[in-house]
């Protein structure tokens, strides 16, 4: 058994290690810096109580992202530094993030021990290799991300941090499963490298009726198509829908996870994900073949999805308004009934509209995924979403991509229970047109200006909660641009009093709300590592079923140009067009 002591490295405060609702995020060469990720590692470690650290197990692994095997080891060299006595790994350094959050939550040591949290290495949806994007954010035993008051302790920490705790140790060999043990200061520390897969495919197995599931892809008529993005999806893939769902192999698009994402970009929208859309007969040039019945993808580290039918694109806002209104009926796990729905800030009200019908809690939150973890252990909360490809269940505390494709899998199959021997199978569009036509449509876009300069992005917002001390003056210039578009009936900015701990959010986003049921959102997001990003998310409710089925940028126009210039976009920006819409 190889020894090694714990070791106090001297160090200084580096500017901005601020994390935000996702942990911290940097170019790769931020992180690389000396003492940089190992300022943060140690910030943290002493922000968290001391019998979570001391004598603990924590879970160390990520996206498999550029950077991530040796910040793997560094972090391993100081738990030990820090008294963990035990850290588990995933093979090769891969879990994704929902996979954490269930092994925090799930997997049991030898010992019958726990995990008392996780440090996940991710940048979620943003590109990797050495000039892109690192991300490193901590989770805690409930399986979710740590809250304000600890991320705040943790910036507190880096800002007067002067030393940092490391054992020297060999390598870990984390690409063969094993436990490898140390003598650390005469006490024992061991690394326990395990299979990435297994823990998520049982509590998967758990949720779903997977044998259901099964027979419907077995159907000839049911095609099916799955793009990772060469994210840590990819280790999860093949297990899932090839060998326990019998999927065939060439239905998998883009499943070996790779450093760099295979030089893509690994967020699952309609502009990125090109291959498969392309493949679903969404891409600009139209194929020869007939499109699959059915499409998804994910993210970098599969907390995300995007769904797809055959040329047939689904919001995430209706997706888990979708799921919601079905859940009970398709899916095993809500067999009881849901506790509750609810959905961040900027999501189309879909969700409201099957919380209302089927009489159920329903929540509205800031964006970011621990508001939902804090009502789901409290019972309040069962299925929930975002609008950011983010869809998830009280089973874990992250929102779950390869989750939200299941689902909609059982969906699928419990419409097509009584039909697979039919003429025509029950569609993805059949399903969502359907969904429509009871609860009425939420057309919905979402503009994001990237890369924007800080500064003015800042001034864009000033302006806009300005605008909002009078709304005779809002209505008289969104009359001037367009007659047609309907009255400003409310203007403020997001506040949210978390009905659990009581904790206020406050400047959550600026809405514009309409007297039929339309809204404006303006946001400044957080998730890019440089520059800032504007999300102007627009939103108009139909109840009429003959205008139902309309073009959704032919619906929007009204409200797109009352939204571009109300805020006086490109003025402030010097943008004439918007680097994504989704």
């Amino acid at each position: 058994m190889q020894s090694g002591q714990v070791k106090r490295v001297e160090t200084t405060p580096f500017e901005g290690q601020k994390p935000g609702t996702s942990g911290l995020r940097k170019k790769v060469k931020v992180f690389t810096q000396p003492h940089y990720l190992q300022n943060f590692v140690q910030s943290t470690f002493n922000a968290l109580p001391a019998d979570k650290v001391k004598g603990a197990r924590i879970v160390v692994s990520g996206d498999g992202r550029y950077y991530s095997k040796e910040a793997i080891q560094i972090i391993i060299k100081m738990a030990a530094g820090n008294g963990v006595r035990s850290v588990w790994v995933g093979q090769n350094g891969l879990l994704s993030t929902p996979a954490v959050s269930a092994v925090v939550r799930e997997r049991v040591g030898a010992d019958g021990s726990k995990a008392s949290g996780a440090f996940i290495l991710t940048a979620s949806h943003n590109p990797g290799g050495p000039n892109e994007d690192f991300g490193i954010k901590y989770n805690m035993e409930n399986g979710g991300p740590a809250p304000e008051s600890i991320t705040d302790k943790i910036y507190e920490n880096t800002t007067k941090i002067k030393e940092y705790l490391t054992v020297e140790l060999p390598d870990v060999d984390i690409a063969k499963v094993g436990v490898t043990t140390f003598s650390v200061d005469g006490g024992t520390f061991d690394v326990d490298v395990f299979d990435s897969a297994s823990d998520y495919v049982k509590l998967m197995k758990s949720i779903f009726d997977f044998e259901f599931i099964r027979k419907l892809l077995s159907s000839p008529k049911f095609t099916f198509c799955y793009d990772a993005l060469h994210g840590v999806a990819g280790a999860y893939a093949k297990r899932i829908f090839v060998e326990e769902l019998g999927a065939k192999e060439s239905s998998l698009l883009n499943c070996v996870p790779k450093e760099d994402f295979g030089g893509g970009h690994p967020d699952p929208n309609l502009t990125y994900a090109k291959e498969l859309v392309a493949r679903m007969g969404l891409g600009k040039s139209t194929t020869q073949d007939e499109p699959p019945e059915f499409g998804a993808a994910a993210d970098g580290d599969a907390d995300r999805n995007m769904i797809l039918g055959k040329r047939f694109f689904v919001t995430p806002s209706d997706s888990v308004a979708i799921i919601a209104a079905n859940a009970v009926e398709a899916i095993p796990y809500f067999s009881a009934g849901l506790k509750g729905v609810a959905r961040s800030m900027p999501t189309s009200a879909a969700l409201d509209v099957v919380a209302k019908h089927l009489n159920l809690k329903f929540f509205e939150v800031p964006t970011g995924w621990k508001f939902f973890g804090n009502l789901m252990d409290a019972g309040l909360c069962s299925v929930c979403g975002e609008e950011s490809f983010g869809t998830g269940s009280d089973h874990i505390r992250e929102k779950d991509g390869i989750w939200a494709v299941l689902a909609w899998l059982s969906i699928l199959a419990y419409k097509n229970k009584e039909n697979l021997g039919g003429e025509k199978l029950v569609s993805v569009e059949d399903i969502v047109r359907q969904h429509w036509a009871t609860f009425g449509r939420h057309y919905y876009t979402r503009y994001d200006y990237e890369n924007v300069d800080a500064g003015a992005a800042k001034e864009l917002m000033a302006s806009l909660v300005k605008l909002q001390s009078s709304l005779s003056e809002v209505n008289q210039i969104v009359k001037g641009i367009r007659s047609d578009v309907s009255s400003v009936v409310n203007a403020d900015e997001f506040e949210y009093k978390d009905p659990v701990d009581g904790s206020i959010s406050k400047h959550q986003g600026i809405r514009y709300l309409f007297e039929d049921g339309s809204r404006l959102v303006f946001r400044l997001s957080g998730t890019g590592s440089e520059g800032a990003t504007i999300r102007l998310y627009i939103e108009q409710y139909e109840k009429d079923p003959s205008k139902i089925g309309r073009e959704s940028q032919e619906a929007l126009g009204p409200l797109v140009e009352v939204a571009l210039k109300l805020s006086k976009m490109q003025e402030f920006t010097g943008r004439s067009a918007p680097t994504v819409i989704t």
